[in-house]
C-alpha cells in the first residue's frame, strides 16, 4: 500500500474530510436561496411518507438538505469504498442515516454488499424511514437501474424523482458529469410525479417503470438547470 493510500485510509483522516465536507455543504445551503417546483411539492409528498427519493449521481450532494425537520427520518444508500466512507461520515454529521452497499454494472444486488443493502433499505422503509439513493447503474451515467424499481415493488412505496441544482457550480468531465455546488447561489429543488410499482409487476412492467424513471430524472435535471441558469 502506498503512503498516500495509507494516509487517506486512516480513520481520523477520513473523519476530518467527512466533517469538512459536511460543513462545506451546510455553508452552500445556508448562503443560497432555494426555490421548490412545484411550489406545493412538500405538501403533496409528506402524506406519502415513507418514500423512495431518486436522484442522478453527480447531482446529489445536497440531498441531505431536501428533508425538513418534521419529516420522517431519512437514510441514504452509500457504497462501501473509501470515498463512500467519507460520504457516509458527512451524511451522518448532517443528520442522515446510511445504508452501505451498491449493485454492479449488470444491475444486480447480489454483489458488492448489494443483497444486504437491499434488505436494509427495505427494512428502513418498513420502519417508516425515507430512503434516498442514486438511480444510475454504477459508473454508467443517466441510465437507471432496476434495483430501485424492485425496491419500490417489494416495499410498496412510491419513488419520487428529484433534481437539485445551483447557479454557481464547478462541473467536472467525469463519468457522472458531477457538479460541486458553490455558496451564494440561486438554487432549486424540482420534484417529479411519483412512480408506483405494483407488487405483481412482471419483467415488462419493471422495465416500463425503469425507463419512466430515467426519462423523468433527465427532464427534471434539464428543468432544474434551466431555472438556476435563467433559461426558462
Amino acid at each position: 500500500m502506498s503512503l498516500r493510500r495509507k494516509f487517506f485510509g486512516h480513520p481520523w483522516v477520513l473523519k476530518t474530510i467527512g466533517v469538512l465536507g459536511a460543513e462545506y455543504l451546510r455553508l452552500v445551503w445556508n448562503t443560497s436561496r432555494f426555490t421548490v417546483e412545484p411550489a406545493d411539492a412538500y405538501e403533496c409528498v409528506e402524506p406519502e411518507q415513507p418514500i423512495i427519493i431518486a436522484m442522478w449521481h453527480g447531482q446529489h450532494i445536497l440531498a441531505p438538505f431536501i428533508r425538513r425537520r418534521h419529516h420522517n427520518p431519512t437514510r441514504v444508500l452509500i457504497s462501501r469504498h473509501r470515498d463512500g466512507e467519507i460520504n457516509a461520515l458527512a451524511a451522518q454529521r448532517l443528520g442522515i442515516g446510511t445504508v452501505r452497499g451498491s449493485g454492479n454494472h449488470d444491475r444486480r444486488f447480489d454483489e458488492k454488499g448489494g443483497v444486504g443493502a437491499f434488505w436494509a433499505m427495505l427494512a428502513s422503509l418498513q420502519e417508516g424511514c425515507n430512503m434516498a439513493l442514486t438511480a444510475d447503474v454504477p459508473k454508467v451515467a443517466k441510465v437507471a437501474g432496476l434495483g430501485i424499481i424492485k425496491l419500490a415493488r417489494e416495499s410498496g412505496r412510491p419513488i419520487y424523482p428529484v433534481a437539485v441544482a445551483t447557479s454557481r457550480r464547478l462541473e467536472f468531465d467525469s463519468w457522472d458529469s458531477a457538479a460541486i455546488n458553490l455558496p451564494f447561489s440561486r438554487g432549486t429543488i424540482v420534484v417529479g410525479e411519483p412512480i408506483r410499482v405494483a407488487a405483481d409487476a412482471d419483467k415488462d412492467a419493471l422495465e416500463a417503470a425503469r425507463s419512466g424513471l430515467e426519462r423523468s430524472l433527465n427532464a427534471l435535471t434539464e428543468r432544474a438547470y434551466a431555472i438556476v441558469d435563467r433559461k426558462q
